[in-house]
């Protein structure tokens, strides 16, 4: 099925993408979750048009025997009854109201949900049960739902975090071909945090020799403090089977003189200490001054200081 692009769409999302959309109901909406930051997820739908070069969800769909390559993002599971078997979930006695991530395997605002609206029916469901959760979304139309992510705020801890590994738009164009420009998240996340909702930058993954350079790293940074980000974290590429083999056949393409350097890199490990790259991120975050200022809003710059000169009377 291909369902009509949005008015959404259309802001957000300029290149035209071919995907097919399959329909199909669920059996559970809310998943355990090991081995992560957080024990619960929620994915309204699976698989991802944005089809990022190195995104981490390819591991798993080679681990599902689906496709990893080019053609993952291609075929859309739609999740139609999600929202209800969210809610029949969310009432159980059993149920302990622990946090849920929207978005661990999937963008919850990828461009179907203009027309779907899965993700913001699934935002009602957990507001109406004062549900805590976590959303992380590389898509602008998260805008839409400021007006349920607001109430919802108000009955139990909510966040939004949107990915924005660089503001340098050749490595954009490369590695996140079917995604919003990330200035167009800047955008989305000033207007979340005012209207009271907390709303970070994930600069996840920065990728060495690529996106890591001091000016790049600083850039994002300092145009999310602009914007009003409460919070900036940071990782590096994660290099799994799957995701591996798919980012090194796209790195040879677009970044030929890296391969070499990365394959040697990541030749015995999926992993790279992060550590180093984490330090300078909080200490950019720190200089910049960045924290939730929902009740602090920034100051404007102050003027450049002028010298008076003495007029002749």
């Amino acid at each position: 099925m291909y369902p009509s692009r949005s008015r959404h769409e259309q802001v957000f999302y300029t290149p035209s993408v071919r995907v097919e959309y399959r329909e199909e109901p669920c059996k559970v909406a809310l998943n355990r979750v090991k081995g992560m930051a957080f024990g619960w997820s929620l994915n309204p739908y699976m698989g991802c048009v944005h089809r990022c070069t190195f995104c981490y969800v390819r591991h798993f769909e080679r681990r599902a025997d689906r496709p990893s390559d080019e053609r993952y993002g291609a075929s859309i599971r739609v999740k139609t009854n999600v929202v209800e078997v969210l809610r029949a979930q969310l009432a159980r006695a059993s149920w302990q109201h622990e946090s849920v991530a929207i978005g661990a395997a999937t963008d919850p605002y990828q461009p179907a949900e203009g027309s779907y609206r899965l993700t913001r029916a699934c935002i009602e469901a957990l507001g109406d049960h004062s549900n805590p959760f976590s959303i992380i979304t590389r898509g602008p139309l998260i805008v839409r739902d400021a007006d349920v992510l607001a109430e919802a705020a108000r009955r139990a801890p909510v966040s939004v975090t949107f990915s924005v590994p660089t503001l340098d738009d050749e490595v954009w164009r490369r590695t996140e071909p079917g995604t919003a420009h990330p200035r167009q998240r800047l955008r989305a996340l000033k207007t979340l945090v005012e209207a009271g909702i907390k709303a970070s930058v994930g600069m996840a993954p920065i990728l060495p020799g690529i996106s890591d350079r001091p000016e790049q790293l600083e850039q994002v940074v300092r145009e999310a403090r602009e914007a009003g980000a409460c919070g900036v974290w940071s990782n590096l590429l994660f290099l799994r089977p799957g995701t591996r083999e798919h980012f090194l056949e796209a790195l040879a393409r677009d970044y030929p003189e890296q391969l070499d350097h990365y394959e040697r890199l990541y030749a015995r490990r999926a992993y790279l200490g992060a550590e180093q790259v984490r330090a300078q991120v909080a200490e950019l975050a720190r200089r910049h001054g960045v924290r939730d200022r929902r009740k602090e809003p920034i100051a404007p710059e102050p003027e450049p200081e002028q010298l008076a000169f003495a007029l002749p009377v």
